[in-house]
C-alpha cells in the first residue's frame, strides 16, 4: 500500500510548483503592465505639453479665416483675434505652429514625426514627418491616400463632443488615440481645441523604451521548495494518519500563497512609486521644455498626466496599493483553492487510479479523445470566457485593456436583477419598461409557455391522426407535415415577416378581399406578439408530431384490445394507455422544445424585431442588442449567464420531477 506521506509530498510538490509558478507569471505581467503603462503615461504627457503647444502657437495671433493655401489653424485664430481685437496676417499663426512645433522635435530625439492638422479646409499645417518635405511639405491641403488621417482626426472630434453630451449608460469613448506600429514606434494623436471646439488634431510618432523585466526565480523557487520542505518536517511528527497530513499539507500550501502574496504587494507597490517619480520627472522636463519653445509659461503641466478619456490619472498610492492588493489577493485565493484541488487530487489517491484507468482503457479513451478535444475547444472554453467577461465592463472601447483593469465582480449581475422597474413614469402616465430585465422575463416566460402549449397539442392531434388504421395517403402527409421543421427557420421567419406586412402582405390582402381594412400587425404589442406565436408555432408542431409518432407506434396493439374488452371508451383508453406511453418520450422533448423556444432567436429578431418599442423582445435578443448595439459586451455576457442559469434550473427541476430520463428497471 502506497504510502499517505508520500502521496501527499508528491501532490504538495506539484500543487506549490503549479500556483508559485502562476503566482510569479502573473506578477512577471503585472510589472511588465505597470512598466508599459509607466512609458505610455510619459507619451501621453509628451503629447499633452505639444498639443497645448500647438494650441499657444496657433492661437496667439491672426484674424481672418484661413483658406486651403494658407497655414492658420482658422477658427482658433478668429477667436483669438476677436478677443484681441488684433489684426495680423493668418499666415502668421501657421508660420508659428511649424517653427514651434521644429523646435520641440529638436528637443525631443526620441520623436520620429509630428503632424498637426487643421479641420478647417482639411489641411496638413506642420510636419516634420520625412515623407512630407519638398513638394508635399506642410502647409497644404490633406490627399486622398491620407484619408486615414482625416478620419481618425474626426473620431476623436467626435469622441469629444459625444462625452460631453454624456448620454447615459452609453460606454465613454477614448479622446486620445494611442496605437503601436509594426515596426516599434508608438503613434499618438490628440485633439486640439480652441473655444470649446475641436479644430485640429496633432499626431505624434515616437520611439517608447519600455524597461525590461526579469523573471524572479529566486523567490519563485522560494515559493516552491518552501512548503515542501516544511511539509516534510512536520509530516515526520504526524505519521501515517492521512487526514491530518492533508491538513498539515493544505496549511503549508495557503501559508506559502499567503506570504508571497505580501511579497507581492510589496513589488508592486515599488513599481508604483518608480511610476510616479519617473512622470513626475518627465513632467518637469517636459515644463522646461515648453517654456524655452514659448515665451509665455506653462498652462498646467499637472493636466498632461492623463488616460485615454484625458482624465487625471489617480495619484493616491494608497487607493492604487489597496487596489493591487485586491487583485493580488483575489488571484492567489483563486490558486489557492484550485492547489488545494489539486493536493487532494494527488494526496488521496485520485490521481493513482485516474492514471491507472488511462493505461487500462486507453484505446477506448483514444477514440473518445477527439470529441472531448472539440467539446473543449468549441463549448466549454467560450462558455468560461463569457461567464469570464460577465465579471467585467468590458465594451467596444476597452477591450485591449487586460481582464484586471475592466474587473467589476458581481456589478453587471447586480445592475440586471437590482432593477424592478418594470414601470415607468411618463407624460403619458405610467407605462410599461421595456428594456427592464423583469418584463422581458415575463414576456419570455409568456412566449415559451404559449409556443410549447401550441407545438405540444397540434403535434400531438397530428400525430393522432397519422395514427389511425387505414387513413388514406398516410405517407404523403408525413412528408408534408414535415416541410415545415426542414426548411430553414430563418427563411420561414421571413416569410411570414413579409406575408404580415401592412401594404403588401399576403394577409391583409385576403382581409380586404372580405372588405376589412389592412391592420399594422407590428404597431400593437399584442398583435406583434400573435405574428410571432403563429411563425414560431408553424416551425414547431412537426418536431413533437414526430416524436409523438414514434412512441405511438410503439404501443402494444394488445392493450387496446384489452381495453375495448374491458368497454373502455376512445377517451379512457387515450388517458389510461396513450398519455402514460408517451410520457417517457413527451417530457424530454418538452424540455428540449422549452429551452430551443426560450432562445429561439430568430423568429423573436428577424419576424418583430422587438416591435413596437421593444415590446416584444425576449431575454436572447435582449442580450443580442445590448452587445452588438450597445458594446456593452460584460453587461450582455452577465444577461447570457442569467438565461443559462434559468434554463439549466428548469431543466434540472423538470428532469427530478418527472424522472423521464431515468432508466428503468
Amino acid at each position: 500500500m502506497a504510502s499517505h506521506r508520500r502521496r501527499f509530498v508528491i501532490g504538495l510538490a506539484v500543487a506549490a510548483l503549479l500556483a508559485a509558478y502562476a503566482g510569479a507569471a502573473l506578477l512577471h505581467g503585472a510589472q511588465k503592465a505597470e512598466r508599459r503603462a509607466r512609458a505610455a503615461r510619459q507619451a501621453v504627457v509628451t503629447l499633452s505639453a505639444l498639443t497645448d503647444l500647438v494650441d499657444r502657437a496657433g492661437g496667439a495671433t491672426a484674424a481672418v479665416p484661413a483658406t486651403p493655401s494658407e497655414g492658420g489653424m482658422g477658427l482658433g485664430a478668429e477667436i483669438a483675434a476677436a478677443e484681441q481685437g488684433q489684426a495680423k496676417p493668418a499666415g502668421d499663426a501657421g508660420d508659428a505652429v511649424r517653427r514651434a512645433v521644429a523646435r520641440f522635435a529638436a528637443s525631443h530625439p526620441e520623436i520620429k514625426a509630428i503632424r498637426v492638422v487643421d479641420f478647417e479646409g482639411i489641411q496638413l499645417t506642420a510636419s516634420t514627418a520625412a515623407a512630407d518635405t519638398g513638394d508635399k511639405a506642410a502647409p497644404r491641403r490633406l490627399e486622398r491616400e491620407e484619408k486615414d488621417l482625416y478620419d481618425l482626426g474626426q473620431k476623436l472630434r467626435a469622441a469629444v463632443q459625444g462625452n460631453r453630451e454624456g448620454a447615459e449608460g452609453a460606454a465613454r469613448q477614448p479622446e486620445i488615440s494611442i496605437a503601436q506600429q509594426p515596426n516599434g514606434t508608438w503613434s499618438l494623436a490628440a485633439p486640439v481645441e480652441r473655444g470649446g471646439e475641436v479644430v485640429g488634431m496633432v499626431q505624434m510618432d515616437t520611439a517608447v523604451k519600455e524597461e525590461p523585466v526579469a523573471f524572479g526565480w529566486l523567490p519563485f523557487l522560494a515559493a516552491w521548495l518552501a512548503p515542501v520542505v516544511g511539509f516534510l518536517l512536520l509530516s515526520l511528527a504526524v505519521g501515517e494518519r492521512r487526514w491530518l497530513l492533508a491538513a498539515v499539507a493544505a496549511l503549508a500550501l495557503l501559508v506559502d500563497l499567503w506570504a508571497y502574496g505580501q511579497y507581492s504587494v510589496k513589488v508592486l507597490a515599488g513599481e508604483r512609486r518608480a511610476s510616479a517619480k519617473t512622470v513626475a520627472a518627465h513632467i518637469s522636463d517636459e515644463t522646461a521644455t515648453f517654456q524655452t519653445t514659448q515665451t509665455t509659461p506653462a498652462p498646467d503641466p499637472s493636466r498632461w498626466d492623463v488616460d485615454e478619456l484625458r482624465q487625471p490619472l489617480a495619484r493616491n498610492p494608497q487607493t492604487r496599493n489597496a487596489a493591487d492588493a485586491r487583485r493580488v489577493t483575489r488571484a492567489l485565493a483563486a490558486l489557492g483553492v484550485l492547489g488545494v484541488a489539486l493536493l487532494a487530487f494527488v494526496g488521496f489517491g485520485f490521481a493513482y487510479r485516474t492514471g491507472q484507468a488511462l493505461v487500462e482503457y486507453r484505446v477506448a479513451y483514444a477514440y473518445a479523445l477527439p470529441a472531448m478535444i472539440g467539446m473543449l475547444v468549441l463549448v466549454f472554453f467560450p462558455f468560461f470566457y463569457g461567464l469570464a467577461l460577465s465579471f467585467t465592463n468590458s465594451n467596444l472601447f476597452n477591450t485591449a485593456k487586460p481582464i484586471t483593469e475592466t474587473w467589476v465582480g458581481v456589478q453587471n449581475y447586480t445592475d440586471i436583477l437590482s432593477d424592478f422597474a418594470i414601470t415607468k413614469r411618463t407624460a403619458e402616465g405610467r407605462v410599461w419598461n421595456y428594456s427592464n430585465f423583469y418584463y422581458t422575463l415575463i414576456f419570455t416566460i409568456v412566449w415559451t409557455v404559449s409556443n410549447v402549449a401550441i407545438g405540444v397539442s397540434l403535434g400531438l392531434i397530428l400525430a393522432l391522426i397519422l395514427n389511425l388504421k387505414g387513413f388514406a395517403l398516410r405517407p404523403l402527409y408525413r412528408v408534408l407535415l414535415i416541410l415545415p421543421w426542414a426548411t430553414p427557420n430563418y427563411i420561414t421567419s421571413l416569410i411570414f415577416k413579409g406575408m404580415f406586412h401592412q401594404q403588401f402582405g399576403i394577409i391583409n390582402q385576403i382581409i380586404q378581399l372580405f372588405g376589412g381594412h389592412p391592420v399594422a400587425w407590428f404597431d400593437k404589442t399584442l398583435t406583434s406578439f400573435l405574428v410571432m406565436l403563429t411563425t414560431n408555432g408553424w416551425l414547431s408542431f412537426p418536431f413533437m408530431m414526430v416524436i409523438s409518432l414514434g412512441a405511438l407506434q410503439s404501443i402494444p396493439s394488445d392493450l387496446y384490445e384489452a381495453a375495448r374488452v374491458d368497454g373502455a371508451s376512445r377517451w379512457q383508453q387515450f388517458t389510461s394507455i396513450t398519455l402514460p406511453s408517451l410520457r417517457p418520450a413527451l417530457v424530454p422533448a418538452i424540455i428540449l422544445s422549452v429551452i430551443w423556444t426560450f432562445n429561439q432567436f430568430n423568429v423573436a429578431y428577424l419576424v418583430s424585431a422587438g416591435q413596437p418599442g421593444g415590446s416584444t423582445e425576449i431575454l436572447i435578443t435582449q442580450s443580442y442588442k445590448i452587445a452588438f448595439e450597445q458594446y456593452r459586451y460584460g453587461y450582455a455576457a452577465a444577461y447570457s449567464a442569467i438565461i443559462f442559469l434559468i434554463l439549466f434550473a428548469y431543466g434540472t427541476w423538470q428532469n427530478r420531477v418527472t424522472g423521464a430520463t431515468e432508466a428503468l428497471g
